[in-house]
């Protein structure tokens, strides 16, 4: 990255690159430069040098990857992946499987169907992580079963089907991992705002209606989607 450590935080907002959609930090990601001129998610928002910023979802990535707004953004010759967005996606995957992996560590999170519905049955549960490729009926079953423990406040625990079973046995040690249950606790929180993170960024649209500088965005961009000028949506990190 380049000399120098990161730039000094300015406000609480940044600016989307693709959109001009306004937010806080950690509602949005983070680019920096390497020293070879090429653009580099910073999930973490930890790398030094100056960092531009789009929108938490994948068509914002993708814009600023084709239209060259990362170089309007940093004003320098930059190289944006036509896989960058995946790249993004990749990381954010890698990191919520990691914070999995820490839960499972500190004791708060069971794998297993029966040992989920133990869980469940002990009203013991602040998630449900479900396997993406896992049959629909134990998923319907584990619903049920969550349903008739807490009634209305069922609708209150989230239930998490981002990952694959090997993605989710590869993050606790186990095989077949269909089912697991979270238990309360630092590190469960951890995970579900990596989690959010990630189904935000697969799931949410691009923001249709910011006002950059004062003014509407100007219609463009496929689909009707608004999008600022350019020249108003550099954002200082």
């Amino acid at each position: 990255m380049k000399p120098g450590g990161r730039d000094e935080d300015v406000g609480s907002e940044r600016t989307c690159i693709a959109t001009g959609a306004k937010g806080p930090p950690e509602a949005m990601l983070r680019f920096a430069l390497a020293p070879d001129g090429s653009v580099v998610p910073d999930i973490r928002r930890k790398l030094p040098g100056r960092g531009v910023w789009t929108s938490l979802n994948v068509e914002a990535v993708r814009r600023a990857a084709a239209k060259g707004g990362f170089a309007r953004a940093f004003r320098a010759k930059v190289e944006a992946p036509a896989d960058l967005a995946g790249a993004v996606d990749g990381l954010l995957e890698r990191d919520a499987l990691q914070s999995l992996a820490m839960a499972n560590k500190a004791g708060l999170v069971v794998a297993g169907a029966f040992k989920v519905d133990s869980a469940i049955e002990s009203g013991d549960v602040a998630a449900l992580v479900e396997a993406s490729d896992g049959a629909a009926d134990g998923v319907a079953k584990r619903w049920q079963a969550l349903r008739r423990r807490l009634g209305e406040r069922a609708a209150t625990v989230p239930r998490i089907n981002l990952f694959s079973s090997p993605q989710l046995g590869l993050a606790l040690g186990k095989a077949n991992v269909i089912h697991a249950a979270l238990k309360s606790g630092a590190a469960t929180s951890a995970f579900m705002a990596r989690a959010e993170r990630l189904r935000r960024f697969r799931t949410d649209a691009v923001d249709e209606t910011s006002k950059t500088g004062g003014a509407e965005a100007s219609p463009g961009g496929e689909g009707g989607h608004r999008q600022a000028d350019d020249s108003a949506a550099r954002p200082t990190d």
